[in-house]
C-alpha cells in the first residue's frame, strides 16, 4: 500500500468526519475533492468508498451518545428496559421509513439521474437559502418540541421525508434536510440535531450494507485498508465535528452554514461548467 494513497484515504476521512455531521453536503464536498484527489482505485470500488466510509462517522455518534442509545440498563446484573430510549428507537425508525422503502427501490436510479453536479449545486443553494429564510422565520417563535421525548410519531415521520430528500438529491446533505425540516415543524436546534444523529445510525448502516452487498465483497486487500484508514479517520474527526456542532448551535443559528452552502454550491456549478466548456 503506498503512503500516497493512505494519505488520500485519509484526506477523504476529514471531510467525510467534517461535512456528515454539518448541514453542508458530505456528496457535495465529495464530489469536489475527488475532482481534484483521485485514489488510484477501481471505479465500483471508489463508488462503495464513498458510502462506506460513513460508518466510522455513524460509530461517532454511538460512541458519544452510547448512554441514550442502548436501551437497556443493569441493576445488581440484571438488564432493565429504558422505556424512554425504546420509544426513542421506535420515532427512529418512523423516520426511516420513506427513504428506506425509495433507497431500497430506486437507489440505481436515483444515482443515474442525480448524481451529478447540477443537482448536488442546486440542491446545495436551495437548501442554504431555506435555512437562512426558516431561522428568520422561527427568530422570534418559542419551539413547541424542546427535546427529543417532545417529538411526536408525526413529527418523526415528517423529518423523514425530509431525510427521503436528501436520499433522491445528492447536495441536500441528509444532516440538513433532517435538521431544517424539524426546524419548521416547531423543534429546538439542539433535539433537531441530536434527532438527525440518531436517525443517521440506521439509515448510514443500510445504505452503506446496501453498498457493499452489490459490490459483492469482491475486494482486494488494499482496498479493504485504504477504507479501513478513511473509517478511522472519518470516526476521530467526527467525534470532534459533532462537539463542534452541538456547542456552536447552543449560541448561534443555522445561517452561516445557509451562506456556505450557497457560496459552495455556486462555486460547484462554476467550476463544472467552466471545466466543461473549455474541454
Amino acid at each position: 500500500m503506498q503512503m500516497l494513497e493512505v494519505l488520500k484515504s485519509i484526506l477523504f476521512g476529514i471531510v467525510e468526519g467534517i461535512t456528515e455531521w454539518l448541514p453542508i453536503s458530505s456528496t457535495g464536498h465529495m464530489i469536489l475533492l475527488d475532482e481534484f484527489v483521485k485514489i488510484s482505485v477501481r471505479p465500483a470500488f471508489m463508488e462503495m468508498f464513498l458510502v462506506v466510509i460513513q460508518l466510522g462517522a455513524i460509530l461517532a455518534v454511538v460512541v458519544l451518545y452510547w448512554n441514550r442509545l442502548f436501551p437497556f440498563s443493569f441493576k445488581k446484573g440484571t438488564p432493565l428496559m429504558k422505556k424512554d430510549v425504546w420509544m426513542m428507537w421506535a420515532k427512529v425508525l418512523v423516520g426511516c421509513i420513506p427513504a428506506a422503502v425509495i433507497g431500497l427501490l430506486f437507489d440505481d436510479k436515483i444515482d443515474q439521474y442525480f448524481y451529478n453536479y447540477i443537482t448536488v449545486a442546486i440542491m446545495l443553494i436551495l437548501f442554504g437559502i431555506w435555512f437562512i429564510v426558516a431561522e428568520n422565520r422561527n427568530k422570534h417563535k418559542i419551539p413547541k418540541m424542546e427535546t427529543i421525548d417532545d417529538l411526536t410519531f408525526q413529527a418523526a415521520l415528517i423529518i423523514g421525508v425530509f431525510q427521503l430528500i436528501a436520499a433522491v438529491f445528492p447536495g441536500t446533505s441528509r444532516s440538513g434536510a433532517t435538521i431544517l425540516g424539524a426546524l419548521l415543524i416547531g423543534v429546538t436546534r439542539t433535539a433537531a440535531a441530536e434527532f438527525t444523529f440518531f436517525l443517521a445510525v440506521p439509515t448510514m448502516f443500510g445504505a452503506s450494507l446496501l453498498k457493499m452487498v452489490k459490490g459483492g465483497f469482491a475486494y482486494t486487500s488494499t482496498e479493504i485498508g485504504l477504507l479501513l484508514i478513511g473509517m478511522v479517520t472519518a470516526f476521530i474527526v467526527s467525534i470532534i465535528a459533532i462537539k463542534f456542532l452541538m456547542g456552536y448551535i447552543k449560541k448561534h443559528d443555522f445561517k452561516a452554514f445557509g451562506w456556505y452552502r450557497i457560496v459552495l454550491g455556486i462555486l460547484v456549478l462554476g467550476y463544472f461548467v467552466c471545466k466543461n466548456f473549455i474541454f
